[in-house]
Order: C-alpha cells, then structure tokens, then sequence
C-alpha cells in the first residue's frame, strides 16, 4: 500500500510541460476522414439503436467521476526511476489516446450539424467524454511534474487520414479494448489492492463504462451499414483491423512489461486476458472473429513483441548507423512474417453463429 505523505510544496516552473512527443510506430495517432461521406451514412438500418445511445449519453451517467479527491492530495517522490518512467509514459501514451479521440470526435459533430443531427449530437456527447478523460489524466501527469500542452500538440501533429468505414472498425475496436484493459486491472486491484499505487486506478470501473458505450455506439454504426458486415471485403477487413489492434496492443503491453509488474500482473497474461475478451466482444459486432486459440496464436503475437523490444534496444544502442539497419532487417521481416501467418490463419464465423446458442 502507498503510504500518504504530505505534498511539499512545488518550486515556480518546476513542472515541463511537452508540447510533442516522441513518434514511433505505437505512438497513438490523430486521425481525420471523408466528413462529407461521414454527412451521407444511410443510418435507416440502426437508427433505433443509435437513438437508444443517445439517450444514454444524454444522461451522462460520469459526469460527477472526475473529480479528484483528496487521496491524490500527497507527494509522489517515493516513485522514482523506472518505475517513475514506465508509470509516466502510460500517462503521456493513454492522455495522448483520449485527446486525438477528442479531436476527432469533435471535428465530426462539427461537419455533421446540420445534416446528420443524431450523429452530430452523439459525436459531441463521446467528444465530452474524451475531453474529461484527457484532462484527469492530463492532471495526473501535474502530480510528477509533468504534463502536456494539448493545444500546441493539436497544431504540431500529422493527421492520418481514414476512410469513413476504417474508422468505425477501428474506433468500435479501440473503445472496446480500451474497455476490457480497465476492468480487467479494475478486477484485478479489486483483489489485491496493495498493488494500488496510485489513486487514478480507484476511477476505472466507472471510467471504463465510457469506453464500453463509445463501442456501443459504433458496433450500431457499424451494423447500419450492411456493406461493413455482409460482404466478402468486410470478412477481410475485419480480420485486418482485429489483428492490427491486437499486434499493437500485445507490443504496447510487452514494452510496458514494468508499468504492469508495478500492478502486479504479468504482461503476458494480461495482453492474453485483453485479447480473448476483447475478441469474443467484437464477435458480436464484426462478421468474423480471429482464431485466438490457435496453438499459434498467441505464441506468434509474443514472439513479434520480443523482437519489437530488440528493434528499441537496438535503436538505443551506440552502434553505427548502418550497422543497426542490417540488424533491423530480420526482425522486422519477423515480425511481418508472424503477422502475415496470424492474418491467414482461418478466422471464426461470427455471422453464422450470431444466432445459435453458445
């Protein structure tokens, strides 16, 4: 259990505040779309649905959650060194995530009104959300002196552009496993909270009931557009957006091996754990699941994980240029040679089984 100490007192200009951060390939994106395509979805299929979620956003179940209370009210200096820097980075990378979530959702209540009100006003609703969860984790980072201007962020980032229909897979996709990450840690300092370090994960369970109404909302998206589920590319595009959020997940999870053994969780198990249960979730939603208990499985997403830990070793090493490019090559290769095998391994039906009893 972390002992309370009192909070002293910060020296002026103590706290850096980042208006970048460092790019690599695990580096949360902000993403922009096809808006004018977004205006013109045919929402006939899901209307009932969606108008079922807006009601339940209107209600804003979290609107008193984040409030920080005075557990947070002491000193954080006894947490230092790598345990300082694996917990510090899951903040940055997390109030990172929130924030492009944000912006994305907000750019689209702003396009959309006026011409696809229902969308407008829930995209307005999930952007209120994200602003609320940047900014709790945002004031997290206050708490070791640190913390991010979002707003310069906002300018000095490049914009990936998604179609409309990426989008909804991969936003459905990272809300729902962005779910099952906080209940499951939820879960897990439930039963042993002496791992509790910090008072942020005291916010989880009501904080990922968010996560899980977001998902919500574009699973009845994603069903109100036949295309996305019916035909043979949705089958293909599926699998490709299940295994890509799955790949950067167990990455993520490997890299941050420290962050979770503060926990008291096994990284392995927990990237195992997010994955089957974010799978068997997206079952629901998605024409096909991927076979993750495959004897492969599993063992490949771990093996492309360690040999993504030896590219960062490797990036941080002295060694000369071209030395470290002739040892990238086959770890790369690797790893795309274990995704490609993942991508064809035969995935479940779930539009077969939709209606049967399991």
């Amino acid at each position: 259990m972390v002992t309370a100490l009192s909070r002293p007192t910060p020296e002026p200009n103590s706290d850096r505040v980042k208006a970048a951060i460092d790019e690599n390939l695990l580096t949360p994106r902000f993403y922009t779309t096809d808006f004018e395509k977004a205006a013109n979805l045919d929402l006939s299929y899901g209307e009932a649905g969606l108008q079922a979620m807006l009601e339940e956003m209107r209600a804003d179940y979290n609107r008193h959650h984040f409030t920080r209370d005075e557990s947070f009210e002491q000193s954080w200096e006894h947490i230092q060194g790598e345990e300082r820097q694996a917990f510090v980075d899951y903040l940055e990378r997390s109030c990172v995530s929130e924030f492009s979530g944000f912006l994305l959702f907000k750019e689209l209540s702003r396009k959309l009104k006026g011409r696809s009100p229902l969308l407008a006003e829930i995209f307005n609703l999930m952007a209120r959300d994200e602003a609320r969860h940047a900014g709790f984790l945002n004031k997290a980072m206050k708490d070791f002196n640190l913390s991010l201007d979002l707003a310069k962020l906002t300018k000095q980032r490049t914009y990936t552009f998604f179609p409309v229909e990426w989008i909804i897979y991969a936003v459905y996709l990272s809300e729902k496993i962005g779910y099952w990450r906080y209940i499951l840690i939820y879960r897990h300092l439930e039963q042993h909270p002496e791992h509790r370090f910090y008072p942020l994960f005291n916010y989880f369970e009501s904080w990922c009931q968010d996560e899980n109404r977001h998902g919500d909302i574009f699973k009845a998206l994603l069903r109100s557009q036949p295309q996305m589920w019916q035909t043979w590319q949705s089958r293909l595009w599926s699998r490709f957006f299940l295994l890509s959020v799955f790949a950067t997940h167990s990455l993520t999870v490997h890299e941050r091996a420290k962050f979770y053994e503060m926990l008291g969780l096994d990284a392995a198990e927990f990237d195992a754990a997010v994955i089957r249960k974010t799978n068997e979730t997206a079952a629901r939603a998605f024409p096909v699941s991927l076979n993750v208990d495959h004897p492969e499985f599993l063992q490949r997403m771990e093996r492309a994980a360690g040999r993504n830990l030896r590219l960062k070793e490797l990036a941080q090493s002295q060694a000369p240029r071209f030395v470290k490019q002739l040892r990238k090559l086959p770890l790369i290769l690797g790893i795309v040679g274990d995704l490609l095998r993942l991508y064809l391994i035969r995935p479940i039906d779930a539009e077969s089984l939709r209606n049967t009893v399991r």
